[in-house]
């Protein structure tokens, strides 16, 4: 018997990589699993990866309104226990002040939607059990990221939310995030290939973190060791935050 088995967990930015590691460890567990992403060739790809077919359905989306994130809340037509929010957008703001699309697009996809989602899921969610949310903060809420205002708010946005809805939802469904710290994805890639080694420096275990890292904390959220915790963000940066 696995820790999630006859559990479903909606995964947004299911196809990228620390969604698809999110998906691959509750899969795993026993758990069955809806992708949501936007791009319908990378889910084509990760459903392949991930295997498990009877116990992965993929839905493309944005998530640019309620509509759409009750849509995908409901795609599998049963319950949810869990909604792990990995969907990010990361793009260089040049703080133009007669152009705000980035902070728009920034606020939109990182706040905005994730707000969507989590209104969504107290409609879709199983009343008999204590659910899970999980929310996507990053290390740049806490030391912010030259060009990258837009998102540092956002992502900061993100751990008031959590402590808000951890109040608002409680106690039938737990409210947690976490602030990964530079890991090594292609959303990350220009940094690390811009300002790679002075990242490393910073880092006290002297390495990039990889999606598996986050993901063992995601999972760690969705289950009963976690079950009494709510509201927290949980840096998973290698000691970034401290140096």
């Amino acid at each position: 018997m696995g820790e999630f088995d006859d559990r479903h967990f909606v995964i947004t930015g299911g196809a990228g990589a620390i969604g698809k590691a999110c998906a691959h460890d509750l899969l795993l567990r026993g758990a069955q699993v809806t992708l949501v992403d936007v791009d319908d060739d990378r889910l084509v790809q990760a459903k392949s990866e991930l295997g498990h077919d009877d116990r992965v359905i993929s839905v493309v989306s944005r998530i640019e309104n309620a509509s759409e994130a009750d849509a995908a809340l409901g795609a599998a037509g049963r319950p949810v226990h869990g909604l792990v929010n990995m969907a990010g957008l990361l793009e260089h703001d040049p703080l133009d002040p007669d152009d705000t699309s980035v902070w728009d697009r920034s606020l939109a996809a990182n706040l905005t939607n994730a707000y969507h989602l989590a209104v969504a899921y107290q409609r879709h969610r199983d009343a008999d059990v204590v659910g899970r949310i999980v929310m996507c903060s990053s290390l740049a809420f806490r030391r912010g990221t030259p060009g990258h205002v837009p998102y540092s708010s956002a992502k900061a946005g993100i751990v008031g939310m959590v402590r808000a809805l951890s109040r608002e939802f409680a106690p039938h469904t737990l409210v947690n995030a976490v602030a990964p710290g530079l890991i090594h994805t292609p959303m990350s890639a220009t940094i690390v290939e811009a300002r790679g080694e002075q990242y490393l420096a910073t880092i006290p275990l002297k390495r990039f973190g990889r999606p598996e890292d986050v993901a063992g904390v995601v999972t760690f959220l969705c289950g009963e060791a976690s079950a009494y915790m709510t509201g927290q963000t949980i840096n998973v940066d290698a000691g970034m935050w401290n140096s």
